[in-house]
């Protein structure tokens, strides 16, 4: 990797963490105002759909923050970019798919083949 694709990457994953955690507050704090217009039993029951949708997704959310931070780290550390399992490089076009992958894609083609097989 050259040695200004770790800070664009850096500032990459920077924006994305910081959009993330802005959403978060924004959604606990509408999750409050809305709890108090539930007018009636069907109001409610939407709400509730509504609240579990959204408390899956922050959850997906708060899983992706966790990647996000280990990914800064590995940049921190100089691994950024290197396959955990197979010790290559990951490609840029891979990395700039997806930021906080840890595996080269022929590391993660083998990986989903054998969850298919096992049924993970």
């Amino acid at each position: 990797m050259e040695e200004k694709e770790p800070d664009f990457f850096k500032e990459l994953l920077n924006a994305q963490l910081e959009e993330l955690l802005k959403q978060a507050g924004c959604s606990v704090a509408d999750m409050r105002k809305e709890i108090d217009s539930c007018a009636d039993f069907a109001d409610m029951a939407s709400f509730e759909i509504d609240r579990t949708l959204m408390l899956r997704i922050r959850d997906r959310e708060s899983r992706l923050i966790r990647k996000i931070k280990k990914a800064l780290e590995r940049i921190e550390d100089g691994v950024f970019g290197i396959c955990e399992r197979c010790g290559e490089e990951i490609s840029i076009k891979r990395l700039k798919a997806r930021p906080v992958t840890t595996l080269c894609i022929k590391c993660k083609t083998k990986e989903e083949k054998l969850e298919r097989v096992i049924g993970i």
